[in-house]
């Protein structure tokens, strides 16, 4: 209206765009650059203490350096996935025992997650019997020290009869005071080209798996891989069998003078310390399972039940999944536990790479070396398994829109 002072709102200053800043003005620049001189002075400071104790060692008269890994070990080892001979280097002997520690800490991972997963879900059931007894384990292993379930096993195994009375636990599977001796397939080209099948397989199972939580995320549905990856799990190895010449020949063993000979054989000191492995570690992922399936609200159970979902729908569409994030980052603490803790082997023999090191430093003198390359190993297999962590973390991260 005319002649009425009314004055429109002041509009707000227009706020100039924020230049992007370049070179040292840039967040990220001075981040990398701190990171850069932190990395710096860590590798400066172990360079001059590793200088100090070379030069200390040396004075001594005592040798050092990583030349002595190319000289004859001139000791055995009893087992390994490579062969190794006395007349063959250090650096081979070091890698046995590298070996024989992925062996054993491989298998045990595999062995305690299945362990954890079905003792956390007894001790859920809603039989008392089945709780307490999944209870009872945990409460027994995981608060007795592993050193001592390690020597339990290795001295029930050894006074075990020998291989002339052993014991059948099943066609092709017998037990003994020698270790455990199995059937296992012929060697063969197709058993190689099956094996590497099935963890195509494998690898691509997971990349599915992680493909559908994300559509799920995107679209508000999940899609139906179940049959899809069964039949990618056992056409694809069955395919490279086929492909391979379909092997068929079994290696039985066979008693033979004081051993079993043929097949495959696990001994006393790897079945050990398998078994202390992987029980006491199955002990704590019990728990882990049992704590992230009862993180999960309980309103959700009751709706599903409402919605006329069966029990194990529940736990594989709703508890599992969402479980799976509170789960996986102190399973995978565990898993690097369960690697470190191989080296109490050297309590019972078993040649893994604190064994032969022990060994190789006894002969040798190269004390600071020897406990430079088993720190790293560890430090890089604790790394590789944080970062697969992490990965899988940021693979099922719900991002708000």
């Amino acid at each position: 209206m005319a002649g009425i002072g009314l004055t429109s709102p002041a509009s707000p200053p227009a706020v100039p765009p924020r230049r992007r800043r370049r070179g040292w003005h840039s967040l990220a620049a001075r981040r990398l650059a701190y990171q850069v001189v932190a990395v710096g002075a860590v590798v400066a400071l172990f360079a001059y203490l590793f200088g100090n104790a070379a030069d200390a060692l040396r004075r001594q008269g005592i040798a050092s350096g990583f030349d002595y890994l190319w000289t004859e070990a001139g000791f055995g080892i009893g087992e390994g996935l490579i062969s190794f001979s006395p007349s063959d280097n250090y650096l081979r002997a070091f890698l046995v025992g590298l070996g024989n520690t992925f062996k054993v800490s491989v298998v045990a991972v595999l062995a305690a997650t299945a362990i954890g997963f079905v003792v956390g879900l007894m001790r859920l059931s809603a039989n008392l019997g089945v709780a307490n007894l999944a209870g009872a384990y945990v409460e027994l292993f995981r608060n007795t020290p592993q050193l001592l379930q390690i020597i339990l096993w290795y001295w029930l195994i050894t006074r075990l009869p020998g291989p002339r009375q052993a014991l059948s636990l099943a066609p092709g599977l017998w037990l003994s005071n020698r270790g455990v001796a199995f059937a296992w397939p012929a060697s063969h080209p197709g058993w190689t080209v099956a094996g590497l099948a099935l963890l195509a397989a494998v690898v691509l199972s997971v990349l599915a798996w992680l493909w559908a939580g994300r559509r799920q995320r995107a679209t508000g549905r999940r899609p139906r891989l179940g049959w899809p990856v069964a039949a990618m799990l056992i056409g694809l190895p069955v395919l490279g069998w086929l492909a391979g010449g379909m092997p068929t020949a079994i290696d039985q063993p066979v008693l033979r003078g004081f051993n079993f000979r043929g097949g495959g054989s696990f001994s006393p000191e790897f079945t050990a310390l398998f078994l202390g492995l992987s029980l006491y570690i199955g002990a704590f992922i019990a728990e882990i399972v049992r704590s992230g399936l009862q993180s999960v609200g309980r309103g959700q159970i009751d709706a599903a039940l409402s919605l006329g979902l069966a029990r194990g729908q529940i736990y594989r569409l709703i508890l599992l999944p969402q479980a799976m994030r509170v789960m996986v980052p102190p399973a995978c603490a565990q898993y690097v536990s369960l690697v470190k803790n191989s080296s109490l082997a050297v309590a019972i023999g078993y040649p893994e790479i604190v064994n032969v090191s022990n060994t190789t430093l006894g002969q040798t003198g190269h004390v600071v070396e020897a406990i430079v390359m088993m720190s790293a190993v560890y430090l890089a297999i604790s790394f590789v398994i944080s970062a697969l962590m992490n990965w899988y973390n940021r693979a099922v991260l719900i991002k708000e829109r």
